[in-house]
C-alpha cells in the first residue's frame, strides 16, 4: 500500500511525498471491433455472483471472510531465494487476466498469481499458482506522485484458468459510474490485521462505506491529493486497507445483485493505516473502462 506523508512542491503543483510499500524485501520498501468491452466480456462469462455467498452483516471491524466467498480475489506473490510471498492482492477479471494496482508491480521481480486461495500458509484444493505472461502498468503512472492516480495494472497469465466454486470473475463496474456517499462495499485482502502487524492467514473482509468525493475532498480528509480518478472509503479510524492489501479489490452490490469491483487499493495515510478522516484510497475502476479494454486488446 503507497503511504502518503508530507507536502512536497513539484512542478505540476503541490504534492505528496509518498512511499509505496508492498510487502517486499526491507530494501524494496524506501486490433478489431468484435473485441467485446470489458464490462461485457465479464459479464458474457459470467462474474460477480460467487457460488458461496459472502458474509454481509454490518460488521464494522475486519473478520475472516467465509472461504472462497470472494471467488476473484487472487494472491499476487514473489519469489525470494526459492520462497513464495505473498506482497499484493488483485481481482480476476477474466479467464486470463488479473487487475491489480501499479505499485504492486516491480519488472525486476518474478511473480506467480494464486486463484482460489483463501488460507495462504494451507495447500487448499481447488487453488492453482500460475505465473504471469505480461505485465501491463498504466503508462501515466508515476512511483513518484501517487496522488497523480493512475494507479492500474494489468497481468496476463501465462495460461487460462477453470472456472470453479472457488475461482470466479468480477465484474467491471459499468463507465463512469460512481458510487453514492455511504455506498456499502467491502474491502477484502492479506493485509497486515494493524499498522505494523502481521500479515493474515486467512483472507479477511471488512464492511467500508464510500465516502464521496466532496467529502474526501476536504482540507480536513484528503483535500488536494484525491482525485476524481479515485474512490475513497472508511475513515472511521477503525477499518482500512493496509500493506499487503495493496492491489485488491473495493467490492461493491449492485442493484442486480451483482458484485462489480469498484476500487483497486491504492494509498493510505502516513499517520497509520485506520486514521480518522483518511480513508483508505483506491483506484476508481469506472474511470479506467477503456484502458482495461485497449490493454487487453493490444496484448
Amino acid at each position: 500500500m503507497c503511504v502518503l506523508s508530507k507536502w512536497v512542491w513539484h512542478p505540476l503543483g503541490l504534492t505528496f511525498k509518498v512511499r509505496c510499500v508492498t510487502l517486499l524485501p526491507s530494501r524494496q520498501d524506501t486490433m478489431i471491433a468484435i473485441v467485446l468491452a470489458s464490462v461485457l466480456l465479464a459479464s458474457a462469462l459470467g462474474c460477480g455472483r460467487p457460488p458461496i455467498e459472502p458474509l454481509t452483516t454490518r460488521v464494522v471491524n475486519g473478520v475472516d471472510a467465509t472461504p472462497h466467498s470472494w471467488p476473484w480475489q487472487i494472491s499476487l506473490q514473489y519469489d525470494k531465494n526459492g520462497e513464495w510471498r505473498h506482497t499484493c492482492g488483485g481481482s480476476l477479471i477474466a479467464t486470463n487476466w488479473v487487475m491489480t494496482a501499479a505499485h504492486c508491480v516491480n519488472p525486476s521481480l518474478s511473480y506467480r498469481v494464486f486463484v482460489g486461495k483463501h488460507n495462504l500458509v494451507e495447500n487448499e484444493a481447488g487453488s492453482q499458482a500460475i505465473i504471469p505472461e505480461k505485465l501491463i502498468v498504466h503508462e501515466k503512472w508515476n512511483p513518484i506522485f501517487v496522488a497523480f492516480g493512475n494507479d492500474i495494472a494489468l497481468i496476463k497469465l501465462s495460461e487460462h484458468v477453470t472456472l470453479i466454486d472457488h475461482v470466479q470473475l468480477g465484474c467491471i463496474p459499468p463507465a463512469g459510474i460512481v458510487l453514492e456517499n455511504n455506498y456499502s462495499c467491502y474491502i477484502t485482502g492479506w493485509g497486515r490485521l494493524s499498522t505494523g502487524g502481521p500479515i493474515a492467514d486467512n483472507l479477511q473482509q471488512a464492511l467500508m462505506p464510500v465516502v464521496d468525493h466532496a467529502t474526501c475532498s476536504k482540507p480536513d480528509w484528503w483535500g488536494v491529493a484525491l482525485r476524481t480518478t479515485m474512490v475513497c472509503a472508511g475513515g472511521d479510524g477503525v477499518v482500512a486497507g493496509c500493506n499487503g492489501d495493496s492491489g485488491g479489490p473495493l467490492n461493491c452490490q449492485n442493484p442486480e445483485g451483482a458484485w462489480e469491483v469498484h476500487g483497486i487499493a491504492s494509498f493510505v495515510s502516513g499517520l497509520g493505516c485506520n486514521f480518522v478522516r483518511k480513508p483508505t484510497v483506491f483506484t476508481r475502476v469506472s474511470n479506467f473502462n477503456d484502458w482495461i479494454d485497449q490493454a487487453m486488446m493490444n496484448n
